[in-house]
């Protein structure tokens, strides 16, 4: 059986995976949601700890797409995208790290990214014309985006970041492919970004003319591959143990993701949502009241978000109850001076360099183990450190941080992108432009 896909603001009409994807927001801007979420069989129970991850994501990615995608056409997928290691590092007893930054753009973005252009060239194998692949990036997400697409044949990709906002590598991670990759660099924040982003699919007419598609978290099937990972993890632990998830978090996508591994029947005690300044949803799960309001900039520049997409997704897995919602997840939030106090703390005491969100994951981890030391903590460590050079040069000192040569190459590329305004009418003219 098919799976059919629904919209968080309308859940009485379907679409085919085909058009979730591809057009990736619905009209009533809501967000699309897989009809059907059933935990897996109970033959993949019986073996899933001596899977390897390629394998787990196969079972992952059928128990989502149903048979919406042919057996072999989705193991080669899979396979394909992968194909590079999440290794969970334990730095005491019941305190670990799951390592995600070892693929291509050194980010989790990876998983999501390469999973999307494949599986975006496989609808698509029988149409004419071009794929025009929209994403805004705080950070980690242009760059993977960029590298997976990059001189994939009927594609191009328009990257939006935010002015000042993004690391330098980043930048240079987003902005010196060249090729079908193209760089707008906005005048505001990421939430401005994401609203352009949003804007462009809202104009159905362009957005057909122009074949949009999204490779932000609004697309399910960037969610899809990031659930993955959790299986992976918890796979390391003792049987029987009791697993916390702790998921530095901004757009909340990766929360996401495990919030449907759980739902795919993966046993999971807790869920922390960790957060710098910008801690919109710390402060619903507190005080039941969801209050979007701008960002505001941060080490952690990956997390400056100030309107969470995937919230909405959050909401209708709970079936909008708070209290629900709460049982399930914490939050926790901490400013700049807290993280770059713990990069410090962390790399004298265990010999262990965390980046600034992770540092933020590291703190709510151990708050939340005071009132709850049984569990075991696995702290989503989600981008490699020296993609923050600079901060992590103030905090440790030059050289305590060996570059990765396939990120250090990017260092003397031009930088190469289109200054443009926060307003949706130049950036719609802008899209048109192209052709």
């Amino acid at each position: 059986m098919s799976q059919r896909f629904f919209s968080t603001k309308n859940s009485g009409e379907f679409v085919g995976v085909k058009e979730a994807v591809l057009r990736s927001l619905p009209a009533d801007n809501g967000l699309y949601m897989p009809e059907r979420i059933e935990a897996l069989s109970d033959d993949f129970w019986a073996h899933w700890r001596e899977m390897s991850l390629p394998e787990i994501g196969v079972h992952v990615a059928r128990g989502i797409f149903k048979d919406s995608i042919p057996s072999e056409e989705l193991e080669k997928i899979v396979h394909e995208s992968a194909n590079f290691p999440a290794p969970l590092v334990s730095l005491g007893e019941r305190e670990h790290v799951l390592e995600l930054y070892h693929g291509p753009s050194l980010a989790f973005k990876d998983f999501g990214a390469r999973f999307m252009a494949r599986l975006m060239a496989w609808l698509t194998r029988d149409d004419v014309g071009r794929l025009t692949v929209l994403v805004a990036t705080s950070g980690d997400t242009g760059g993977a985006v960029a590298s997976a697409f990059h001189e994939v044949p009927g594609t191009r990709v328009v990257i939006l970041y935010p002015k000042g906002k993004v690391s330098d590598l980043q930048e240079k991670q987003l902005t010196s492919l060249g090729g079908n990759i193209s760089a707008l660099e906005i005048d505001g924040s990421f939430d401005d970004c994401q609203r352009l982003v949003k804007s462009a699919f809202l104009k159905r007419d362009m957005s057909e003319e122009l074949n949009l598609t999204s490779a932000n978290s609004i697309n399910i099937s960037r969610l899809v591959p990031q659930s993955f990972y959790y299986f992976e993890a918890a796979k390391h632990l003792p049987e029987g143990a009791r697993a916390s998830f702790v998921v530095p978090s901004g757009n909340f996508g990766n929360l996401t993701a495990g919030l449907l591994a759980e739902r795919l029947g993966l046993k999971v005690a807790h869920f922390i949502a960790a957060t710098n300044r910008n801690d919109v949803v710390p402060e619903y799960l507190r005080e039941g009241v969801y209050q979007p309001r701008p960002s505001v900039a941060t080490i952690s520049n990956a997390m400056d978000v100030g309107a969470p997409s995937n919230f909405a997704r959050m909401e209708q897995l709970f079936g909008g109850r708070w209290e629900s919602m709460k049982e399930r997840i914490s939050g926790f939030s901490y400013d700049d001076e807290m993280t770059r106090a713990t990069i410090r703390r962390i790399r004298r005491e265990r010999g262990y360099i965390l980046e600034p969100h992770g540092a933020v994951a590291w703190l709510a981890a151990e708050d939340w183990r005071e009132k709850h030391p049984e569990d075991h903590c696995i702290v989503l460590e989600t981008a490699h450190p020296s993609k923050f050079l600079s901060v992590m040069e103030e905090e440790l000192g030059k050289g305590e941080v060996e570059i990765p040569a396939r990120l250090a190459c990017l260092a003397e590329l031009e930088k190469v992108a289109t200054p443009m305004p926060a307003d949706e009418a130049c950036f719609h003219e802008w899209l048109q432009n192209l052709g």
